[in-house]
């Protein structure tokens, strides 16, 4: 039976769980990210505490990209400030509540370093409901569930003051260690075909080898795999973060937008071929080689704060 999310599983020490939604406006000026944590994946302050407590680690993500309209907030809160059941997680001011058809987010943020206000609210209503979840490794000890792999998200933001509609998609990862015990890099990619969502995931695992799945998805919510397209490197980001995609042979993908350029991470827009359809890609590039080295941690709070209370 189909499902929305579900915010009250439970979390091991040295685990995580997060909820990641993306949207891009119909007129493809904006882009929005959200994604919410418990035991940040990429938390400094969780990694030195010795991942104990993955409920005392917890944030809420926010990443707007467009016409004087950028903002950026992730600002990790201890357990005091965390309130989570079946369909309701709050983390200080921001919350996420499913209603049975539709996630509200109420985003109430500090940027960071900067600070500004990044306030507003969205709305993610699913076109269907995906109810196959998938494991990353063999133990299972990382899995990623898609929840809505089409959805239509309406976007009302006050500071930055913008309000606009498009495609969305949403869906869920949760692990049992580490990010980076599991994993060397990866490269994710969604894209709205005509019919159908294409995913392709794929990368190295920490003990070298590589995974990968090609995937797409029917309007009832259906996942079948299928043979990867021919693999396609990308130009290098700014931070000379490794991009690669797969596209049909015969055609490349291109870079239309890098919406974050950071030290171990890139997340981009494609055009690009996929399944005999043109498309626009949602692309990510994790390095966790690069994310575990010490320099890069010690940058991390400029961006990442932990508050107080």
């Amino acid at each position: 039976m189909a499902a929305g999310p579900r915010f009250d599983v439970a979390v091991a020490p040295q685990g995580y769980a997060w909820w990641y939604i993306d949207a891009t406006s119909d007129d493809g000026r904006y882009g929005l990210t959200i994604i919410a944590f418990i035991g940040s994946v990429f938390s400094p302050y969780y990694k030195l505490a010795g991942r104990h407590r993955p409920d005392n680690h917890c944030a809420i993500n926010v990443a707007l990209n467009g016409p004087r309209a950028g903002a950026w907030a992730m600002t990790e809160r201890g357990g005091g400030a965390v309130a989570r059941g079946r369909d309701h997680f709050a983390v200080g001011p921001s919350s996420l509540d499913w209603d049975g058809e539709r996630l509200m987010i109420e985003i109430d943020e500090w940027s960071a370093p900067l600070p500004y206000r990044v306030r507003g609210r969205v709305v993610v209503r699913p076109e269907l409901i995906a109810t196959t979840g998938f494991h990353l490794d063999p133990d299972g000890r990382h899995r990623w569930h898609p929840v809505a792999p089409r959805a239509r998200v309406e976007v009302i933001m006050d500071r930055p003051g913008v309000t606009w509609r498009g495609g969305g998609y949403f869906d869920s990862n949760f692990g049992d260690e580490p990010l980076e015990a599991g994993f060397r890099d990866w490269h994710w990619s969604r894209a709205h075909l005509s019919r159908d969502v294409g995913v392709l995931y794929e990368g190295r695992r920490r003990n070298g080898r590589d995974f990968g799945l090609a995937l797409r998805c029917d309007r009832q919510g259906r996942w079948r795999e299928t043979d990867p397209p021919p693999a396609q490197r990308l130009p290098r980001t700014g931070w000379l973060v490794d991009r690669r995609t797969r596209c049909d042979g015969g055609d490349s993908a291109r870079v239309r937008k890098t919406w974050i350029d950071a030290p171990f991470y890139a997340r981009s827009g494609l055009d690009t071929r996929l399944f005999g359809e043109r498309a626009f890609a949602v692309h990510e590039s994790l390095s966790l080689d690069r994310f575990a080295s010490p320099v890069i941690l010690s940058m991390l709070p400029y961006r990442m704060p932990r508050a107080l209370l």
